[in-house]
This record gives C-alpha cells, structure tokens and sequence, in this order.
C-alpha cells in the first residue's frame, strides 16, 4: 500500500530513516549521518512527521507499507514557494516541488516500488497546483540517477555546490507537468 504518514507514526518514520541512513550509498544520498540523526530526541522526530503527515500543506512524506505493516520504502515532496530561496541559497523563481529523503528497502529495489512512490509524490504535487517538481543527486550516486530517469527525470545541468565539501557538487534533475 502507498499512502501518506501520519503524525503518530513518529516512530516508524525515525527507524526508517535511521535504516536509510545506513545504507551504504548513504554518505552520497543525504545531508545527515546516522551518527546525528540516531542521538535526536523524540520530540524532533514527532515534530518532522507532524510537519510530513497526511494534510500538511507544505510537505507530505509517502511510504510503501508492506506485508504487516512493514514499512518498505519513502520519499517526501517539500513545497518550495516562488520568491523564496531555497536550502542551498538559490533563489526559487516559481512554486515547485522539491523531493527529499528517497530510500527503498535493499530487497525491494527493483521491484516497481520506487516508481510507485514517485507517482504518489507526484500526484500529491500536481494535486495541490506546484507543475514543477525537482531533486538533487550526487554526481557518483549513479543507482538514484537510474531510478530518477525512469520515473520521468532529467537533468536541468543545473550544479548545486554541497555545503561545507569545497569542490563538491550535486545535480538537479527535474520533471514537469
């Protein structure tokens, strides 16, 4: 089942980020480290998922629920309002989409899932007027930039410079309605 959290599932959303955050293209795919995220207390993880779950107007986190409630996979679409400036300092010209926090379960990949989940992101973001969604991804992460193509990304060859990693830059791929 693909659908979105809700504010108490504060837990389920916090093992599954620390999972992911485990994984080992981790280092490539988030701007945090399990070391960080494992030593929050609980009150950052219930005020994340309130701020993610079904009804929130600007962002909505979906998972892929499995077989006994065994969550499987996420992603969360965050809206970026026109006339803002976005995490990395760039100005955002237009409201937009802006997916965050992607991961899938090792032993589901490849199975359809991530696809699943982008559509529901994507309907969710369509559904509440933003025609532009986008993502950033690390140069050397080539599995995401796999999976972000076959769900209808593309590169703009637009560069974001990662923050605190001089030299270092990630790449915007977007999809348009």
């Amino acid at each position: 089942m693909i659908r979105s959290i809700r504010a108490d599932e504060w837990q389920a959303v916090k093992e599954l980020r620390l999972r992911a955050l485990r994984d080992p293209v981790a280092h490539l795919a988030f701007l945090d480290t399990y070391d960080t995220a494992v030593t929050r207390p609980d009150s950052y993880w219930r005020e994340r998922t309130a701020k993610a779950a079904e009804g929130a107007s600007q962002a909505q986190q979906i998972v892929a629920e499995g077989p006994g409630g065994r969550w499987l996979g996420t992603l969360t679409v965050l809206v970026e309002e026109a006339g803002t400036t976005d995490w990395a300092g760039f100005p955002v010209e237009r409201r937009q989409g802006h997916v965050v926090g992607v991961f899938v379960r090792s032993e589901w990949r490849g199975s359809g899932l991530t696809k699943a989940l982008f559509d529901a992101g994507l309907e969710w973001a369509w559904a509440n007027g933003l025609g532009r969604v986008r993502l950033i991804v690390h140069p050397e992460n080539g599995r995401a930039q796999g999976a972000y193509r076959t769900v209808g990304f593309a590169p703009t060859g637009r560069t974001v410079p990662m923050e605190g990693v001089p030299g270092d830059h990630e790449l915007e791929f977007v999809v348009e309605r």
